[in-house]
Order: structure tokens, then sequence, then C-alpha cells
């Protein structure tokens, strides 16, 4: 089966293979959404950690991960940690800033893989371009460009450069930080296929 990824703006993301739905960093999505089945939080930041969009998306069954407890939280997931659910695999994988101190290692927030019908989507949550990041092997990643908070699309460019993925989504521009400029300057420079959604729209693993 296909497996869908839409980018809802922002750092949020819904990850469908026509069966399973995932959520990551649900913000300010709209109402109308398939119901979860998972609900993946990379950090505790509002614009990451939405109580209201989590409760919109989620039926009786959905799971919530993050790396901390917080409300609505089903599991704590730390980095390194893996959970599987349903056919669905989720690794936690570091996330933080170098060069600035909005997101310090010692907090523990985190990316994740998430592997799904022999497929692997790596969201890179807020995080600077870090030595982790380094050989990854996915099928697509989803990576910061807005900077402030995150990589610039020069910074993210290097980190794409770094890893080995087969397509590329740039993400966490167009609200709060950061413009479709930056998406369209990282896209020229990545060297490696580049998909600039825009919110609502899906780039398809088949």
């Amino acid at each position: 089966m296909p497996v869908e990824i839409t980018w809802l703006g922002h750092a949020s993301i819904m990850i469908t293979n026509g069966s399973r739905t995932v959520y990551i960093d649900p913000w300010k999505v709209r109402k109308g959404l398939p119901k979860a089945d998972l609900i993946l939080v990379t950090h505790g930041h509002s614009d990451h950690y939405s109580p209201e969009d989590i409760t919109m998306l989620s039926g009786s069954d959905t799971l919530v991960l993050a790396p901390e407890a917080m409300p609505q939280v089903t599991d704590v997931i730390p980095v390194g940690r893996s959970f599987s659910y349903e056919g669905i695999t989720v690794k936690a994988v570091p996330a933080y800033n170098i060069s600035k101190q909005f997101h310090p290692k010692a907090k523990g927030w985190v990316g994740y893989i998430v592997g799904i019908d022999g497929r692997t989507i790596y969201h890179a949550g807020d995080t600077d371009h870090i030595p982790e990041m380094d050989d990854l092997d996915v099928d697509a990643a989803l990576i910061p460009v807005g900077g402030t908070y995150t990589m610039d699309e020069e910074e993210a460019a290097g980190a794409a450069r770094a890893m080995r993925a087969r397509a590329l989504i740039p993400i966490h521009f167009g609200d709060i930080v950061g413009s479709k400029e930056n998406a369209e300057r990282f896209s020229r420079i990545a060297g490696t296929e580049t998909h600039i959604l825009d919110p609502g729209q899906s780039y398809v693993l088949s």
C-alpha cells in the first residue's frame, strides 16, 4: 500500500497507509481529519504539544507518545526507545540545539523514525544539524528549515547531505518563523529530491 505524508503546516505531519493514521506534533490542524491511531509529540513547546489538537484527533483507542510525562500522554518514549503498535514502529532519536539554547540536549527531547509498510520516515523535531543525524538511512526526511529555533535552510541542507534519504520535505516554516523562500532555497541546495508541500498537501511513498 502507498504511504502518504501530509504536511498540515508548521511541524505538523499526518502519515497514513489507508488503514492506520499517525500524527506528529499536531498543532492548529483543521477539523475533519481522520482520528489518530498514534500521536507523537517531539517536545513540550506549545507549537508542538497542543492538548486541544490531541483531543480533537483522538479516538477511544488513540495512543499518545512523548519524551516526557504530560497530560494526555499514554506512554513516555525517551531518546533511544523503540515502540511497536499494529505494524507501526516508532524510534525516538535525539533532537537538540548546538548553537542555540531553545532546545538543550539535557532536556532529552526527540525526533522520530516511523516505520510503516516497509517505509521509514524521519521527523527531525526541533533541532540543529547534530551528529546523530549523520548516516541515517530513511525513505523520507522531514527537516526544519525556518531558522531561529531550528536549522535554517543552509544548515538543513548540510544535514540532508550527511544522511541518506530518498526524499526530503522541509517543515517548520510558514508560521512563527521561516517562509516558503527558506524551503525553496533548501530545495535548491540540498542535493536530494525535495518536495515543498502546501498545508494539507501530501507526498506519496509508493
